[in-house]
């Protein structure tokens, strides 16, 4: 199977994904917080969300187009606007529908559909610029340009990228779960949360401004 990397390319690219897995970012932020406000079901729905995004960056990448985005000054700047106002946008609706549990245990908030938490971790991944500098940058370091499949060897990382972060995401929103349901009777400290995530999120929309093309 020529899409295979060689062993000491695997465990090189093994470190660096499970580095990356595990420092915060917005696909983080999102998937913890709709667990902590609408349970299990909602982050694991936004985590798959996620994941087809890298799905779609891989094959981006594969074939060289998110490269020409990064590339583009106009179509980059573009990039990043859209993708810091999304990310502005769910900042305003986790303080203006909170995520605040009421005495009974039952969320205060508005709660998603599963279709619309995968579609807003779809939307949050495809539209965060660093992402896709990511598939650009990081994947062609583990292939040579003139390996003759290398588009072969990009798709594998990208999908292996996915085999390694599901299992640590999964961990994550089950322990978030368990977190959750001891807050149940604390609405202030679930209210304090809701602006944690909201500010977590602006922040992550000013770096994304911040992002250089090059």
């Amino acid at each position: 199977m020529t899409f295979l990397p060689d062993l000491p390319t695997l465990l090189a690219f093994t470190l660096a994904a499970f580095v990356l897995t595990i420092t915060p970012g917005p696909d983080m932020t999102l998937f913890l917080g709709r667990t902590l406000s609408e349970g299990r079901a909602a982050g694991f729905a936004a985590m798959l969300g996620a994941a087809s995004g890298i799905v779609v960056h891989t094959s981006l990448a594969a074939f060289g187009i998110s490269a020409l985005i990064a590339a583009s000054p106009r179509a980059f700047f573009a990039l990043k606007i859209v993708g810091a106002g999304y990310l502005v946008y769910l900042a305003v609706q986790a303080i203006r529908g909170g995520s605040t549990f009421k005495l009974d245990g039952k969320p205060a908030g508005r709660r998603h559909s599963l279709t619309s938490n995968w579609l807003t971790g779809l939307g949050i991944n495809l539209l965060n610029p660093k992402i896709v500098l990511f598939f650009v940058t990081f994947l062609p370091q583990f292939v040579s340009a003139r390996d003759a499949d290398v588009t072969g060897k990009l798709f594998f990382l990208g999908m292996f990228f996915i085999a390694l972060a599901v299992p640590m995401s999964v961990a994550m929103i089950l322990a978030a779960d368990r977190f959750a349901a001891a807050l149940k009777r604390r609405p202030k400290v679930m209210r304090a949360i809701d602006w944690l995530f909201a500010s977590v999120f602006s922040a992550f929309a000013v770096r994304i401004l911040l992002t250089q093309g090059r």
